[in-house]
């Protein structure tokens, strides 16, 4: 079994994180054999550990984890990889993959530029 693990930096405000959630569900709706979590770097649970351990506990044989950061800025370079080195040597026997920061997705943003434009006035 796959499992997708989106990974957000976390807030206060726990209405912060309702895109996020509804992400989640979009992505759950589009691919329903796969196991898809949020998991967030501080602040909120889970934390990335709790949330590919859960997946792991269900059955997940691979984990893609995908971070919700629009830039690539220093949690992505640096706390982000430690945390995916201890997972691998946690879970030797997982697939681990990771994608870009989502500001790196030519078509992300495409979509977000095609939106701004179309909200402007006039």
């Amino acid at each position: 079994m796959n499992g997708l693990v989106l990974f957000a930096h976390g807030a206060r405000d726990p209405q912060w994180a309702a895109p996020f959630q509804r992400l989640a569900e979009l992505v759950t709706i589009q691919r329903p054999g796969w196991q898809v979590s949020l998991a967030y770097l501080e602040l909120m649970t889970p934390s990335l550990a709790e949330a590919v351990a859960a997946q792991i506990g269900a059955g997940a044989s691979h984990v893609t984890v995908a971070p919700l950061f629009l830039g690539p800025g220093g949690h992505l370079r640096h706390d982000f990889p430690i945390l995916m080195d201890a997972l691998r040597t946690r879970y030797p026997n997982v697939g681990f993959d990771t994608l870009p920061a989502l500001g790196e997705s030519d078509t992300l943003l495409a979509a977000i530029a095609a939106w701004l434009v179309a909200s402007l006035p006039g």
